[in-house]
C-alpha cells in the first residue's frame, strides 16, 4: 500500500504548449497545464461542465518526451504525486503552489 500514498492519475487535455527549459545543472524540465472535465446535471436537470486545471511538471526522459510529442489541444495520461512547494517573487512575496510530478505519461488520442 506504499505505492498509493500519494499518487495521482489523470486524463484530460494540455490548455497551452508545454514550456521546457534546461536548468544550469543540465537537467530537463517541463512544465504544462492539463484540464480535466466533468459532466453532471444540476438540480434543474441541466447538463453542467466543471473543468479542474492541473499544472504538471516533467523532468529528464519524461520531459524530453514532452518536448517531441505534446501540444497543446492533446490528450494525455498523467500518473505521478502531489507536490507542495513556496516561493518568492521578485518583489519579495511569498507565493504557495501545488503541481504533480509526472512520473508516467500515455499520449491518447490521434
Amino acid at each position: 500500500m506504499n505505492a498509493l500514498r500519494n499518487k495521482v492519475l489523470l486524463i484530460g487535455n494540455l490548455g497551452q504548449d508545454p514550456e521546457v527549459m534546461v536548468l544550469e545543472s543540465g537537467s530537463k524540465m517541463a512544465r504544462f497545464s492539463v484540464a480535466t472535465n466533468e459532466t453532471y446535471k444540476n438540480g434543474k436537470g441541466e447538463k453542467v461542465t466543471d473543468t479542474q486545471w492541473h499544472q504538471v511538471v516533467a523532468w529528464g526522459k519524461t520531459a524530453d518526451i514532452v518536448e517531441s510529442y505534446l501540444v497543446k489541444g492533446k490528450e494525455v495520461a498523467v500518473e505521478g504525486k502531489l507536490i507542495h512547494r513556496s516561493y518568492k517573487t521578485p518583489e519579495g512575496e511569498r507565493k504557495f503552489t501545488t503541481e504533480v510530478r509526472c512520473n508516467e505519461l500515455l499520449m491518447l488520442g490521434k
